[in-house]
C-alpha cells in the first residue's frame, strides 16, 4: 500500500445488506486463537478498537455506554445487590463497572476464551482499568451454558455479555440457557442480557423476549444508543420476578448518591426513560 492509497480499512459485515467500516490508523494485534479472530487497532474517532471475526465488540471510545447501563441499571434497580455473574466480558469493562459498586462483595465473571482476557489486558488495559485485580473478581475460564448449568446460584444479578447469536455464544441465546440462569439467580434476583440492534436484529429480541415472558413475572427491555452497534438504539432484555422495574425515581436518585457513582452515560433519569419503547421495538416482543 502506499501513502497515497491512505489508510486501511476495516469492514464489518455482521448485516446483509448494510455495513460499516472503520479506519485502521494503527495495527495493535491481529491473531487467530482457538474460537475466532482478534484484531486491536486504533481508530482516530473511537480509540482502540476489538473486533472479533471484524464484528466490533468494544471500543475505547464508546463502550462506558454499554457497560454502564448492563451494569448500573440492574444493581442500582435491585438496591441490595452482593452477588453479581458475568457471562462473558472477557475484555474487562463489565467487571470495571460492576465493581464500582462497594456493596458488591464477589463477582463471578464466566469467559469461554482465555486469549481475550490475556490480550485485553495487555492491548485494552482502559477497559478494565485493573479490575481483573480486584479480590472481590473470581475469573472462571469456562463455557458460559456449562457454567451456568452446574453452578448453585445465587445470584442477585447476572449479566450476559454475549457476542451476536452465532458461534461460540449462540448458545447463550437459548431458551434452555435462560431457564439455568433463572434458576442461578437468588429471590429478587435480575437477569440482564445483550440483545443487539432490534432495527436491525429484531428476531433476537423477539426469541429472548419469549423465552423471558414464559420465565420471569417481568420481561421486558431497556434501549441505549450505543454508536458503534451501529443501526439504532441498542435492546437490553431484562428478566425478573420482581419489582424492581418500578423503583421511584428518587428512590434511584438515592441509591446513586450513595454508591458515589461517576457515569458518563447513566444517571437515574435515564435509567427510567429507558424503559421506554418506540413502536417498533414494542411490536418486537411477543
Amino acid at each position: 500500500m502506499t501513502a497515497s492509497d491512505g489508510p486501511a480499512w476495516v469492514r464489518e459485515s455482521l448485516h446483509p445488506h448494510y455495513n460499516q467500516s472503520f479506519t485502521v490508523d494503527e495495527l495493535f494485534y491481529d491473531s487467530e486463537t482457538a474460537h475466532q479472530r482478534l484484531k486491536v487497532f486504533r481508530n482516530g474517532t473511537f480509540g482502540r478498537i476489538l473486533t472479533l471475526d471484524d464484528v466490533v465488540q468494544t471500543t475505547e471510545g464508546d463502550n462506558f455506554i454499554y457497560h454502564e447501563m448492563l451494569t448500573h441499571v440492574p444493581i442500582l434497580a435491585h438496591g441490595a445487590a452482593r452477588r453479581v455473574c458475568i457471562v462473558g466480558g472477557g475484555d474487562g469493562g463489565m467487571a470495571r463497572e460492576v465493581l464500582r459498586h462497594a456493596a458488591v462483595t464477589h463477582v463471578t465473571m464466566v469467559e469461554i476464551d482465555a486469549g481475550v482476557v490475556d490480550f485485553s489486558k495487555q492491548y485494552l488495559p482502559t477497559l478494565s482499568q485493573g479490575a481483573f485485580d480486584d479480590p472481590r473478581l473470581d475469573l472462571v475460564i469456562a463455557d458460559g451454558a456449562d457454567f451456568m448449568r452446574s453452578t448453585d446460584g445465587g445470584f442477585d444479578v447476572i449479566i450476559v455479555d454475549s457476542t451476536d447469536p452465532v458461534g461460540p455464544g449462540e448458545v447463550l441465546f437459548t431458551d434452555t440457557f435462560y431457564g439455568h440462569a433463572k434458576r442461578a439467580l437468588a429471590p429478587g434476583g435480575i437477569l440482564v442480557t445483550q440483545n443487539g440492534v432490534p432495527f436491525m436484529q429484531g428476531d433476537e429480541l423477539t426469541n429472548t423476549m419469549r423465552a423471558f415472558r414464559a420465565l420471569f413475572a417481568d420481561a421486558t427491555c431497556y434501549l441505549a444508543t450505543v454508536p458503534t452497534y451501529a443501526g439504532g438504539p441498542m435492546a437490553f432484555g431484562w428478566g425478573t420476578d420482581s419489582a424492581a422495574r418500578d423503583v421511584p425515581l428518587d428512590v434511584l436518585q438515592a441509591r446513586f448518591a450513595e454508591a458515589g457513582l461517576t457515569p458518563d452515560y447513566y444517571t437515574p433519569e435515564v435509567h427510567k426513560a429507558s424503559f421506554a419503547l418506540p413502536g417498533y421495538v414494542l411490536k418486537l416482543m411477543p
